[in-house]
C-alpha cells in the first residue's frame, strides 16, 4: 500500500473551494427553479457548458482519445446513469430544502457498498457496515422522519417531503452504481476525458428529454437567469478545478473533506434562499456529514 500523502494547505482549501461552489450550485438551482427554469433545462445547460469547458481542457493539454473495448461498453451506461442521478438530484433540490436533498444523495457510499457486493462480489469492510446504522439515524433525525419538529405529524409531513426524497434517493442509488461502474469498468481512462464523455451524454439525454416533456423552461425574470447562469458557473468550475488542478497538487477529487458540501449549502440556503430547519435536524446533518467523512478518510487495506 502506498503510503498516504500529507495534504498541504493549498490542497485543502482548493477542496474546500469545490465543496463550496458544489453546494452553491444547488442553491442557485433552486433560485433558477423557483423563477421558472425546469430540471432538464437546468441539467442541459449546465452539462453541456461543462463537457464545452472539458472539451477545450483535453484540446489545450493534448490529452490522447484512447478509448478501450471495456470503456466503449461501459462509458455509455454510466452517462445515461449520471444522467439520471442529475435529474433526480435536481427534482429533490426542487422540492426539499436544499441541504436535506444534499444530505439524502450523501447516504450513495451505501449504495456504492451494495452495488459493489451485488455485481462484483465485494465484501463491505466492517467499518462500512458499521457506521451505515449511525448514518441512518442521523438521516432520520435530519428529515424529522415522525413530523414532530413541524407539526404537521408524519402523514402530512410525508406528504410534503416523500416526493423529494424519493428523489434523493434515486440520485444516490443511480450515482452508486455509477461510481462502481467507473471504478470497475473506466478507472484506467483519464478523468479529464471520461468527465467529458459523461457530461457530453448527460447534456444530450437531458435535451432529448425536453422534446418529450415540454421543451426547456428558461427563466421568467432577472433572478432566473442569475440562478441558471450561477449554478451553471458554479458547476462548471468545480468541476475544472476538480480535473486540472487537484491532480497537480497530488490531492484525490472525491476525498472526504468535500463531503461537507451540505454544510455549506445550509449556510447558504439560510442567507439566500431563507431556508432553515430545526435544531434537532441540525444534530442529524452533523451526524451523516460527520460519517460519510469517516468513510471517506478510512485506511483502506
Amino acid at each position: 500500500m502506498s503510503p498516504v500523502q500529507r495534504l498541504s494547505v493549498t490542497g485543502f482549501a482548493t477542496l474546500l473551494l469545490i465543496a463550496l461552489m458544489m453546494g452553491a450550485n444547488h442553491v442557485a438551482a433552486r433560485l433558477a427553479f423557483n423563477h421558472g427554469v425546469n430540471v432538464i433545462t437546468a441539467v442541459s445547460v449546465r452539462s453541456g457548458v461543462t463537457a464545452l469547458v472539458v472539451l477545450l481542457i483535453l484540446w489545450h493539454q493534448r490529452v490522447a482519445w484512447q478509448l478501450g473495448p471495456r470503456h466503449r461498453r461501459y462509458l455509455p451506461l454510466i452517462g445515461v446513469l449520471i444522467a439520471v442521478q442529475s435529474v433526480c438530484l435536481y427534482s429533490s433540490v426542487a422540492r426539499l430544502p436544499v441541504a436535506l436533498a444534499l444530505l439524502v444523495f450523501n447516504t450513495y457510499p451505501i449504495a456504492t457498498a451494495m452495488w459493489a457486493r451485488v455485481l462484483y462480489g465485494h465484501r463491505p469492510e466492517r467499518f462500512v457496515v458499521m457506521v451505515m446504522p449511525v448514518m441512518m439515524v442521523g438521516l432520520a433525525l435530519a428529515l424529522d422522519v415522525m413530523g414532530a419538529t413541524s407539526g404537521l405529524g408524519a402523514a402530512a409531513h410525508w406528504g410534503q417531503i416523500g416526493l423529494g426524497v424519493l428523489f434523493a434517493l434515486g440520485a444516490s442509488t443511480t450515482f452508486g452504481l455509477a461510481m462502481v461502474l467507473t471504478q470497475y469498468e473506466a478507472g484506467d481512462l483519464d478523468g479529464r476525458l471520461r468527465t467529458f464523455t459523461t457530461m457530453a451524454q448527460v447534456a444530450i439525454w437531458a435535451s432529448l428529454a425536453s422534446l418529450t416533456g415540454g421543451g426547456w423552461q428558461l427563466p421568467v425574470d432577472a433572478a432566473g437567469w442569475l440562478g441558471l447562469g450561477l449554478l451553471t458557473f458554479f458547476y462548471g468550475t468545480a468541476f475544472t478545478l476538480m480535473f486540472t488542478v487537484l491532480p497537480r497538487l497530488g490531492v484525490v477529487g472525491n476525498s472526504a473533506i468535500m463531503n461537507v458540501e451540505p454544510v455549506f449549502a445550509l449556510v447558504l440556503a439560510w442567507a439566500f434562499l431563507n431556508q432553515a430547519i430545526a435544531p434537532v435536524q441540525l444534530l442529524g446533518a452533523a451526524i451523516v456529514v460527520g460519517t460519510v467523512m469517516a468513510l471517506g478518510l478510512r485506511k483502506r487495506s
